[in-house]
Parts: C-alpha cells; sequence; structure tokens
C-alpha cells in the first residue's frame, strides 16, 4: 500500500469494502457491502425516469418504475465481487482502487427477470449482444461518455432487473431507482443507474468492454475479457486484534474458524484450510447450500500444535474442477487476483 497516488487515494476515499467481520452474515447488511463508484453518483427523478428497451426488438418498450414494480416479481440471493478484489497484493502493484481482499458482498435482490422483458420485446434473429447503459457519465481517454457493458443473450439468462435490495429500495450509491444484477459475474457487470437496454447485431466495443476489465499479462497484450467470479474462500480473522495493524493474537487451545466462499463457474464442492501458509491443508466442513449464486458458508475446529508464529489460509473448489491458486498470476489491471487470504496469528500460552 505504500506509495499510494492521489488518484487511488480519491478513489478509495469515495470507494469502500466489506469489513471481513461481515462474513457471519449470510446476507451483506446494505452499509457493509462493498462498493465501487466509476464517476459521480447520478441525481434522479423517480417519477420522471423510465427504462427504455430497444435496438435489434420487434416491440420497442418503455417502462416506469411503477410499471415495473407491477410486473411478477424475482427474487435472487447473489454474492457480487470486484473485478479488482485481491490487486493490492500483487507485485508490483496496478494503479486503481487498492482492494486487499474485502471487495466483495452478498445480497438479497428484488425486481424483474430480464429473460421476460426480452421476451416481451421480441429480439430480432441478427440481435448477439445486448448493450447496458447507466446514467453515471464520466471521461476516459479524453471522451466523454456513460457507463456501458454489454453480454451474450445466452450470458443473460439469469439476469435481473432489481429495484430492491435487502428487502428495501435500492440506496443510491447502488444504482437506485434501478440496476443489472447478473449472477456468477464480476461486479462491473452489473449497471447501476439503468437507463437503456439496447440489443445490437454486433459485438459492442465501447471503452468499459473493450478496453477497461480485461486480462493482460503486459501492456501489448490485448487481453481476454473478464466474465465469471473465480473461486475464493475468506476467512473470518480470528481472536484479537492489535490497533492499527490489525495483528492478530490467540490463546492456545482449539480455535474455531469460519468464512465463506463462492465461485461463478460453479457451486462449491469444497474449501480447505491450512495453518502453514498453504503447505499443508486439512478439509474443512461446509454449511448448507444457501443457492447457487449465494456464497456457502464454511468451519473448520483447529488445533494449533504449540504456541508460536502461524499463517492461517483457506482456498475454495468448485465442482467443474477450479481450484484457488496459492499465488495466483500477475496480470496489468491486477483483475481476478484470488490467490489465498494469509492470516498471520500469534498464539500465546
Amino acid at each position: 500500500m505504500s506509495g499510494i497516488s492521489l488518484e487511488e487515494l480519491q478513489l478509495a476515499t469515495r470507494n469502500h469494502g466489506m469489513p471481513l467481520e461481515a462474513l457471519r452474515y449470510d446476507v451483506t447488511p446494505v452499509g457493509l457491502h462493498y462498493l465501487l463508484i466509476h464517476y459521480d453518483i447520478p441525481a434522479v427523478d423517480p417519477d420522471a425516469w423510465t427504462l427504455t428497451i430497444g435496438g435489434r426488438v420487434a416491440s420497442p418498450l418503455r417502462l416506469t418504475l411503477d410499471g415495473l414494480r407491477a410486473r411478477p416479481a424475482v427474487e435472487l440471493t447473489a454474492t457480487m465481487e470486484c473485478a479488482g478484489n485481491g490487486r493490492a497484493r500483487l507485485d508490483p502493484r496496478p494503479v486503481s482502487q487498492p482492494w486487499l481482499n474485502e471487495a466483495v458482498g452478498t445480497a438479497r435482490w428484488r425486481g424483474v427477470a430480464l429473460a421476460d422483458l426480452l421476451a416481451e420485446a421480441s429480439p430480432l434473429d441478427d440481435a448477439v449482444e445486448i448493450v447496458f447503459t447507466g446514467l453515471d457519465r464520466g471521461v476516459e481517454k479524453e471522451l466523454e461518455q456513460e457507463f456501458q457493458r454489454s453480454l451474450a443473450l445466452a450470458d443473460a439468462a439469469d439476469a435481473v432487473l432489481a429495484y430492491e435490495m435487502n428487502g428495501a429500495p435500492l440506496a443510491p450509491q447502488h444504482g437506485f431507482p434501478l440496476r443489472l444484477v447478473v449472477p456468477g459475474w464480476y461486479g462491473m457487470t452489473n449497471v447501476k443507474w439503468l437507463r437503456a437496454i439496447e440489443l445490437v447485431d454486433r459485438p459492442f466495443d465501447g471503452f468499459q468492454q473493450a478496453a477497461a476489465y480485461r486480462f493482460r499479462v503486459d501492456e501489448d497484450d490485448e487481453g481476454t475479457p473478464l466474465t465469471r467470479m473465480a473461486p475464493r474462500a475468506l476467512m473470518l480473522p480470528p481472536g484479537i486484534p492489535e490497533f492499527f495493524t490489525r495483528a492478530r493474537t490467540l490463546r492456545h487451545g482449539e480455535v474455531e474458524l469460519t468464512g465463506r466462499a463462492w465461485s461463478g463457474h460453479a457451486p462449491i464442492a469444497g474449501v480447505e484450510v491450512s495453518a502453514d501458509g498453504g503447505l499443508a491443508w486439512s478439509e474443512a466442513d461446509l454449511g448448507d447450500d444457501a443457492g447457487r449464486w449465494a456464497w456457502r458458508s464454511w468451519r473448520h475446529t483447529w488445533h494449533p500444535r504449540a504456541p508460536g508464529e502461524y499463517v492461517l489460509c483457506a482456498r475454495a473448489r468448485d465442482e467443474a474442477g477450479n481450484v484457488q491458486p496459492v499465488d495466483a498470476a500477475w496480470n496489468v489491471g491486477g483483475y481476478s487476483n484470488n490467490s489465498v487470504q494469509r492470516i498471520p496469528v500469534t498464539v500465546t500460552e
């Protein structure tokens, strides 16, 4: 975290991560859910706001917030993680929001199934992607633009247009009055302050799609687009923290380790825990399945062999065979760094 730039400091002070203590909650309280805002929070008059669905469709739609609320509602509990989570652990550290492990949260979303609205709009045969446009605006590469992302039609099957979060209307910072929620995908996909949905007949080449949020091994690499969340397990730091350094101290004896695990590729199949920085591993017990797109709790009883210094880690694996690495590969944007969390602890007499 040393040598942080003014730009990074400005980003860090307007955005915030989820305190790891919030891993206790099945659903993250709104004020503790991680938050990343690219530009400014737009001012929205809900009485004047509308959502348009157009482009390559036979029946364009214009919908009000009341009109959306009057339609059949769906609920979805989903974990959402920033694609840059873990960036600050890379060396050299890419310049951007300096996340450690905390850019994640799980919420209960309520809204309208995107698939239902698309069926009503009747996509034309040549439609290949859906472009989502938010009301937030900013400058990228000296060009003013709105925040826009796209999805292939097949990738939007489980998406929800959400107007509630945890049983209440969306907070301004979380996309009021409407946001896209695409379960399993990194957070940038979930466009906030949604104002327009357009079906197009060619791949979308806007900045946030074609230039940003791509995994690039060097500056000359065109990169590959970021999509689904890689498997990750996080541990609730045990013991007593020291002020400022947050160093952890435990008394010698039985220790209950707990946390959450998730993957956007497949359900979690297991979590392992290490007390030596990732050399030896023990299987943890998984909690109840909270739904395909929600993180899963885990628990492990650790018996330190003696007082001393330890480094606790946890790693997840999913049913598709993806395993969280001890160390992940460096990349230009600092994206998808799902290397294991390391918690140094001191066990005392």
